[in-house]
């Protein structure tokens, strides 16, 4: 695993800000960490990047503990925070060659032209930070986090102050990274996180409350399974309530229905070998998704209940 998070909690005076959260992340993969506002992210990811210790608990970058090898799991990261810190008197390529300096980046002149290539930001490689939009500036810290090639890439709102087609771009790039590298991604953009992670983990109120691969995320807080059917002529209800396992059949008109099951019975094979059996011609068949953003309405609006690890 390239991060190992293992029962962290930060208190803050007498604030429980994380209590006993665990999680891992894997090579080439991108984890979405959602969790609404004050739910604990910021916090966890600066124990992750070592820039604040936990009250307990570990944190383990490629086999280094932040707290007690902090140069060593630093080495590893790079880490773009939700408020982009940037010498904004500096010009773009300075400030990524000073940047290069620092990690003792090998060839530092190519590495730089490099990232300057692929966050898209040749055009203003001569321009002063100071006079970048919001966007050009989230670039310039997604080039100064891949500078020096670390295995992990931490990223707190990445695409924030970006236009359409920017986010379309850095999505496209965070996606690239994660066939190479771990990358952990927090946003508040919950298409975002369908578009571009592979597994998500939820917090609130600074628990743990869900950790799944995005679809099984999505089949495993749904609490029920939804298949609409249609069909080419009027079909008699009854034959759908048949099926084993459904819950409920609902009328959509024109001769469509939603058919509802338990969410671990995947009916379309039950309804299809049906509409063969009577001979009927069926149009339209198709499960219903469950979106991220609905899941995490519904684990952030209760009170949390930590999850097995």
């Amino acid at each position: 695993m390239s991060v190992v998070v293992n029962g962290l909690v930060k208190i803050y005076g007498e604030q429980l800000a994380v209590n006993k959260v665990s999680f891992e992340a894997q090579k080439k993969e991108v984890l979405g960490f959602l969790g609404p506002n004050g739910a604990g992210k910021t916090t966890t990811m600066k124990i992750i990047t070592g820039y604040i210790p936990p009250s307990e608990g570990d944190a383990v970058v490629c086999g280094f503990n932040v707290s007690t090898q902090p140069m060593e799991a630093r080495a590893h990261i790079g880490y773009l925070p939700e408020h982009n810190p940037l010498y904004k008197e500096m010009y773009v390529r300075e400030y990524l060659e000073f940047t290069a300096g620092v990690h003792k980046v090998n060839s530092p002149l190519k590495r730089v032209n490099e990232m300057i290539e692929r966050t898209g930001l040749a055009s203003h490689r001569h321009k002063q930070i100071g006079q970048l939009s919001k966007g050009y500036r989230q670039r310039v810290g997604l080039a100064q986090a891949m500078l020096h090639n670390p295995d992990v890439l931490i990223l707190d709102e990445p695409t924030s102050g970006l236009d359409p087609n920017q986010i379309i771009e850095i999505r496209q790039l965070i996606k690239e990274l994660g066939k190479e590298k771990t990358v952990i991604l927090s946003t508040h953009i919950l298409s975002e996180v369908e578009a571009v992670c592979d597994r998500a983990v939820i917090i609130n109120k600074g628990v743990l409350v869900a950790n799944a691969p995005i679809e099984q995320l999505k089949d495993q807080f749904s609490g029920h399974s939804i298949v609409t059917a249609g069909f080419k002529s009027a079909i008699n209800p009854q034959l759908l309530k048949s099926i084993p396992n459904v819950q409920q059949v609902k009328p959509l008109g024109e001769n469509r229905w939603q058919i509802t099951s338990a969410p671990e019975h995947d009916i379309r094979a039950e309804v299809f070998q049906l509409a063969v059996h009577h001979q009927l011609i069926l149009l339209e068949l198709h499960k219903e998704v469950q979106s991220v953003e609905n899941v995490f309405q519904q684990l952030t609006k209760q009170n949390p209940i930590p999850t097995e690890q």
